[in-house]
């Protein structure tokens, strides 16, 4: 019969066994997820560079295009500037004769009014007993 102590070293012994065991397949377990860390880590590195290569070349690309798009804006602006000069130009050259004639229509208007009514007027007036 195996007194208390060594079956409490027995229980001990087990308990140690299982622990390191355990332990064992803890540790072979995290040396295959660092390796297979490694290797995703090796493989995302061959596969960086060109990713980096063909953004350096789009931006280069990009920044080329908005030089082409910075000179096409300046030539809009100039055009429309030298089309708001020409609207003013035919403004004025539409408007003022318009604005003349309108006077002119309108004074003629007025006197053969004035007439009209001088007209209408000298009759009644010689009808008037004095």
């Amino acid at each position: 019969m195996l007194t208390a102590g060594e079956v409490a070293g027995l229980i001990a012994a087990m308990a140690w066994a299982i622990l390191v065991s355990f332990m064992a397949v803890v540790m072979v377990r995290l040396a295959r997820l660092l390796t297979e860390t490694t290797k995703m880590v090796s493989q995302l590195g061959d596969r960086v560079v060109p990713l980096l290569e063909d953004v350096s070349a789009a931006v280069g690309e990009t920044n080329r295009q908005l030089v082409a798009i910075e000179a096409i804006t300046k030539d809009v602006k100039q055009v429309s500037g030298h089309v708001a000069k020409v609207s003013d130009v035919t403004q004025n050259l539409v408007t003022g004769p318009m604005i003349k004639v309108a006077a002119l229509t309108h004074g003629v208007r007025r006197a053969l009014g004035a007439r009209r009514r001088a007209r209408l007027a000298a009759p009644a007036l010689e009808r008037r007993p004095r």
